[in-house]
């Protein structure tokens, strides 16, 4: 898996060549190489409860839907695979019909209290809840009122962390109640 080789385009390298970045990321093309999600990237995964994911209609144009739910929503299958129930929405499936056309996404999952953000890309398959009960079982949410319509299964092309340069820190009312009872250090 390597990140860079996806994201730079050759119009991207021009530019890093011209404003003077093109040797520091030749370095990290030769080098980028990750073989799957770290014990790192695990754990912040799965304590996101929102992500950013792009997806591309046949139109050419990017479309980014938020997706969210209780913290943990999103499971890593294993250490090139993650995975979430897909809950009913504003039934647009516009994400979805994307996907069904072209199954490469991009996801941001930013962490604000610590400035913290990953880039992912991935293959996106979309199953049935009942083709996968195993699955289905693993990915069910306790409490969580939504309605699950089918299982979005990401199998991850490359990753990388993205600087927390111009993150505002923000957080939760959870996040402010457990800091202020002095269980978290925010």
């Amino acid at each position: 898996m390597n990140y860079y080789n996806i994201a730079f385009s050759d119009a991207s390298k021009k530019l890093q060549e011209r404003f003077g970045s093109r040797n520091t990321y030749s370095k990290a093309e030769k080098f980028g190489v990750k073989e799957g999600l770290s014990d790192n990237e695990i754990r912040f995964i799965e304590e996101r409860d929102s992500f950013y994911m792009a997806t591309i209609g046949t139109n050419g144009f990017p479309y980014i839907q938020h997706r969210g739910g209780p913290t943990g929503f999103v499971k890593v299958i294993d250490d090139k695979t993650i995975a979430f129930l897909d809950f009913a929405g504003n039934r647009q499936f516009v994400s979805v019909g994307n996907m069904l056309s072209n199954d490469k996404v991009a996801l941001i999952m930013v962490s604000y209290p610590h400035r913290a953000r990953i880039k992912l890309y991935a293959k996106a398959r979309i199953e049935e809840l009942d083709a996968n009960p195993a699955l289905t079982e693993q990915l069910q949410l306790d409490n969580y009122k939504s309605r699950p319509e089918r299982i979005i299964i990401l199998d991850i092309e490359a990753f990388d962390w993205n600087c927390p340069q111009h993150i505002t820190p923000r957080y939760t009312l959870a996040e402010i109640e457990e800091s202020i009872n002095g269980d978290l250090d925010i």
